[in-house]
């Protein structure tokens, strides 16, 4: 593999510090997954075939070619490889498409590259190769360090599997994060505790922590429709995530997003970019992305069904099947929904410039009263640990 100028400036030091702005990102969907696990309601495709490596990678080259000339010029500040499982990426084509983005836009030197990997699919040489391709940020989907769960929830590792594949990304990539799962049936605060616990010595600078959802058109919807799967109730599931927030701010890895927590100056670069209302472009089968068009912000998505993307890709250039205009209420509503989301707050003075409109002042005005949010310098408000439970309701009540 012949190693790029910005395969070489990633391995030489990853200096891209946060700004503070929402910067460009660019999100790259590898659709294809070992299994399907049965809570996940992503798009993510089993096949018994593998698909055809080298004709992906040239329809994500034409691809990022179409998102380029829509949104020329843009420096580019992150790139994430998610799915399905991007660990079955072969570093080959992991590089072709690093190497069609550096030529497609600028990009910000030592940016940060994420790639997300199952710890079935840890290997040492994939790893390397995917090290040497560019990619400067691993995130893995442990999700439990026990056996019996990881069962449970579908997974195709073991918790010894976990831990080697954690400490083989640790020795490999500048920066590692990995997900759990918590709020599992009958799971008691002792035993989250005790597992948290394990996962905070093992993380390097991240976590991404997320409560079991039962998802619509998942087999644990079905389980949990029949009443033969039962997840810890609203009260049960406030106590965890309230014990959540203790043990990692205590451990030094405070949220800076309700389900994600960081070292200070670890935080995802790329998610940064979602929460902050940015711009991304989505590529690949089933890829979402937010454009500035001439006429404004609009949505886009791409076909979901990978051959159906792959042959629309060959067609036309692209697997685009929507790119929306937003209209001005459905924008501002998204700018809350991410905004708040984040610890560092909510720039009131951005929505109302980007919008034309305040926030509703005798809204904003009770849910500071009843402690939902709170008001911090520079004209920013924030939700508040109590707001953050029940964030749905509160952007509901603020954006009405």
């Amino acid at each position: 593999m012949v190693e790029s100028d910005l395969a070489h400036s990633f391995r030489a030091e990853f200096d891209n510090q946060d700004d503070g702005t929402p910067g460009f990102g660019i999100y790259v969907h590898w659709p294809f997954c070992a299994a399907k696990c049965p809570y996940c309601d992503f798009n993510s495709h089993v096949r018994h075939q593998a698909p055809d490596q080298a004709e992906y990678a040239a329809a994500y080259e034409q691809e990022i070619a179409h998102m380029a000339a829509l949104q020329p010029g843009r420096e580019v500040t992150s790139v994430f490889f998610g799915g399905g499982t991007p660990s079955l990426m072969e570093p080959a084509t992991v590089s072709r498409v690093l190497e069609a983005i550096d030529k497609a836009w600028p990009s910000r030197s030592g940016m940060e590259v994420t790639l997300e990997a199952n710890p079935s699919s840890a290997d040492a040489g994939r790893f390397r190769g995917y090290r040497e391709a560019g990619v400067n940020r691993l995130s893995l989907g442990v999700q439990s360090l026990h056996d019996d769960q990881l069962k449970f929830l579908g997974r195709l590792h073991s918790a010894s599997e976990a831990r080697a594949a954690i400490e083989l990304a640790r020795a490999t990539f500048p920066r590692l994060s990995f997900d759990m799962i918590y709020a599992r049936p009958d799971q008691t605060l002792a035993e989250w505790e005790a597992e948290l616990t394990m996962a905070i010595d093992l993380a390097a600078d991240h976590l991404s922590l997320y409560q079991l959802t039962i998802e619509q058109g998942t087999p644990f919807y079905d389980l949990h429709r029949r009443n033969r799967l039962q997840v810890p109730d609203s009260e049960q599931a406030a106590q965890l995530y309230e014990l959540t927030q203790q043990i990692t701010r205590e451990r030094g890895l405070p949220a800076y997003e309700i389900s994600n927590h960081a070292r200070p100056g670890s935080e995802s670069r790329h998610n940064l970019t979602y929460w902050r209302f940015g711009l991304w472009a989505g590529i690949g089968p089933g890829a979402h992305g937010r454009l500035a068009m001439n006429d404004g912000r609009h949505a886009t998505s791409t076909m979901r069904n990978p051959e159906k993307w792959l042959e629309l890709v060959q067609q036309q250039g692209h697997g685009m099947t929507e790119n929306e205009l937003l209209i001005q209420e459905d924008a501002g509503d998204e700018m809350l929904l991410m905004g708040l989301r984040l610890q560092e707050g909510f720039d009131v003075a951005r929505f109302e410039n980007e919008f034309g409109r305040p926030l509703d002042p005798i809204r904003l005005k009770d849910l500071v009263e009843i402690g939902m949010i709170e008001k911090m310098d520079g004209g920013r408000i924030r939700a508040t640990p109590q707001g953050w439970l029940v964030l749905d309701a509160v952007i509901a009540d603020l954006a009405a």
